[in-house]
């Protein structure tokens, strides 16, 4: 199944939907210059194994290396598959915090 990922800056979200036009999941966001925090991630339940997760996780990304963007990850979610994915490392604000 394939998945259209759509910035909807109106509702500051991305949307990711079906071939038929149906929502199959969202990420909201928080914008603020060129920073961008990812604040959420949801997938409905028809359509969770599908990855549209995983889909919607590379396509902000992707948008936000496009736009120069520094990202926060501050959704569970993408901050997991991240971890994943350390091509995305260059866009992340990373902690200059100590850990004790």
């Amino acid at each position: 199944m394939q998945f259209t990922v759509t910035d909807v800056p109106e509702r500051e979200r991305f949307e990711a939907r079906d071939e038929t036009g149906a929502l199959a999941g969202l990420v909201t966001y928080q914008l603020t210059g060129a920073i961008i925090a990812y604040t959420h991630t949801e997938v409905g339940a028809e359509f969770e194994g599908r990855g549209v997760g995983s889909t919607l996780a590379r396509a902000v990304l992707d948008d936000a290396r496009a736009r120069g963007r520094t990202v926060v990850p501050i959704c569970p979610f993408i901050s997991e598959w991240l971890g994943k994915h350390p091509e995305y490392d260059g866009i992340v604000a990373r902690s200059t915090r100590k850990v004790k």
